[in-house]
């Protein structure tokens, strides 16, 4: 773990995960430390996992930067990828984590190996700009709706999911500079559904899109729309999972997201050849 100077004069905080040359970035607001990323570590990734601006223990900002949110974050992770010497990574992000992914994909495509995409829609522009975190903050809506469905059928996860709950209860309360920020949705300076799906059919990276059948947030419908508009893209949604799919079916997620990258390091596709005999 340590930090990194941006171009802005910002420390941003990172933890790092696993040895070797496979390099794995994931930047978000904050990290379970049970999840995906140190699982894919224990498979033998590098995994770096970034702090984003604005939350502790990064620096917090001031400065609201409208429309620029993401790419400001998707800026951050290629400023840490120079800090450390990495030149090409794989990217990883789930909900607003993978929102960061498509700006990187747009600004950075040369850096990125493949892009595992977690809950990732992006949303449609057609619903509005503002993030339900920030809705809820000013009290716009009561509630974000339910992200994961019930389960009666697996007391492991059952459990796995009530341990997640009480970590997250214990957290200590943000800072008012961080309830304060509204970093909006993906790609929402396009200003249109039409132009963001003209932006997606433009990104080549590899991408493995994992999701859920009941995520609010993330619906089947966008996912299918986001897969259909990439060129490079494997689509799979898991039945009875919501928007935290990627702290709940661990194991699942990271034999998939393991297949997957063996794949395109093998030959840069995101299925296996097809082999006439």
């Amino acid at each position: 773990m340590g930090y990194i100077v941006t171009e802005d004069g910002l420390n941003l905080y990172y933890e790092e995960h696993g040895t070797g040359d496979k390099v794995i970035i994931s930047a978000q607001v904050g990290f379970y430390p049970k999840g995906l990323q140190q699982s894919l570590a224990e498979r033998g990734y590098h995994v770096y996992c970034l702090t984003l601006r604005g939350f502790a223990p990064s620096d917090h900002v001031t400065e609201d930067y409208g429309d620029a949110w993401y790419d400001k974050f998707a800026d951050d992770v290629v400023c840490l990828a120079d800090r450390l010497g990495i030149d090409r990574f794989i990217y990883m992000g789930a909900s607003h984590g993978a929102g960061l992914g498509w700006h990187l994909n747009l600004r950075h495509p040369e850096r990125v190996k493949a892009f595992l995409a977690v809950v990732p829609g992006p949303h449609s522009l057609a619903e509005g700009v503002m993030s339900y975190r920030q809705m809820l903050m000013q009290g716009l809506i009561k509630a974000i709706p339910p992200f994961n469905p019930q389960i009666d059928n697996d007391e492991e996860r059952v459990k796995r999911r009530k341990e997640r709950e009480q970590w997250i209860s214990e957290l200590p309360e943000a800072d008012p500079l961080e309830k304060a920020i509204d970093y909006g949705r993906p790609l929402m300076r396009l200003g249109s559904e039409e132009k963001l799906c003209e932006a997606l059919k433009s990104i080549n990276t590899p991408t493995l899109i994992l999701g859920g059948t009941d995520d609010p947030i993330s619906t089947p419908e966008l996912m299918i729309r986001t897969a259909k508009c990439l060129p490079h893209c494997k689509l799979v949604i898991y039945s009875n999972c919501g928007h935290d799919i990627d702290t709940d079916l661990i194991e699942e997620l990271t034999e998939e997201a393991d297949r997957f990258l063996k794949q395109v390091e093998k030959d840069g596709r995101v299925y296996a050849s097809v082999v006439n005999k």
